[in-house]
């Protein structure tokens, strides 16, 4: 009944506002859990929605048990479906525009000591293509503190040595230059010029994708995250290795070194400065130490 308008609203997520795959893959999804709901009340005009429908929608969600950021996400994809709507004028107002979102606890991020790091930096065989990509993908991560699917869309190109910096594609399509130290540059180095040469071969093509799989083609997200657990694994660890674990890492130790929020925010890509204020949560020990040891009347 509705399909029209699931189609149009996706081109206008793909085409104008630059939505990630799984942005588009999500915000379908919770629009046709919408139109189900609409099927089973009897609802047969997008213009027939109003906050009383809103609210025994929202009923029936948390009926099912769903979780706050469930819940909030499918709010947020609604309110931008009918945002999309009445800029078409195919309804005069948006029903969802005054929904309040659900409070989300927000879990503190967990991130690797700096011992534990040290480990993992050692468990790579350098000696071999493999290892030697899988070294430079841990430390460019580590070093940028940049997502996965950032991670595996990087080309040789977007590499700057002269000046240590990367662009970086993230979400929406937006670009931002990443600085990154000796350590990260040495491994890519090694990398591209000598174990990515060998990957290469066996694939008989040229590439510009930076990480390339054993096969000689591009690295898959799926393979980095492979990628990372292997080398958890090689450290004895027991469990598996979240990718944004070694963002959160990275954003943690730069704010326990001195680094302002607002250039961890830059560097993270984080579009609000409050996606970036999560990671003070887990530095209170080191702003406990900086009260301790410089307020006059602290201890005596």
């Amino acid at each position: 009944m509705f399909s029209q308008f699931q189609k149009m609203f996706k081109e206008y997520l793909q085409i104008e506002k630059n939505a990630s795959p799984y942005t588009v893959k999500y915000y379908i999804d919770d629009l046709l859990i919408f139109f189900r709901f609409l099927h089973k009340e009897g609802i047969q005009s997008l213009e027939e929605v109003d906050e009383r429908v809103v609210r025994l929608f929202l009923t029936t969600l948390y009926d099912e048990q769903l979780s706050r950021r469930s819940v909030s996400r499918k709010i947020s994809a609604l309110r931008s479906f009918y945002k999309f709507l009445a800029r078409e004028r195919i309804v005069k107002t948006n029903p969802f525009r005054q929904i309040v979102l659900p409070k989300q606890s927000k879990p503190i991020p967990g991130f690797f000591y700096l011992e534990e790091m040290d480990a993992l930096f050692k468990a790579n065989d350098l000696t071999t293509p493999l290892g030697q990509r899988n070294q430079a993908i841990l430390e460019i991560i580590y070093a940028t503190g940049i997502r996965v699917s950032e991670c595996q869309q990087l080309l040789i190109d977007d590499i700057d040595f002269s000046i240590g910096t990367i662009l970086v594609t993230g979400k929406g399509r937006k670009e931002r230059y990443i600085p990154f130290g000796s350590f990260a540059s040495a491994a890519l180095e090694e990398y591209i010029n000598d174990g990515r040469e060998i990957l290469l071969e066996k694939s008989n093509k040229t590439a510009n994708y930076l990480f390339l799989n054993a096969r000689g083609k591009p690295l898959t997200t799926r393979g980095i995250r492979l990628v990372l657990n292997k080398i958890v694994e090689d450290t004895a660890g027991t469990v598996h290795i979240h990718p944004h674990k070694l963002r959160h890492s990275f954003a943690t130790h730069m704010l326990n070194e001195g680094a302002d929020l607002r250039t961890v925010q830059e560097l993270l890509g984080h579009e609000n400065l409050s996606s970036t204020q999560i990671y003070t949560h887990v530095t209170k020990d080191r702003l406990r130490n900086v009260y301790m040891n410089s307020h006059p009347r602290a201890k005596r």
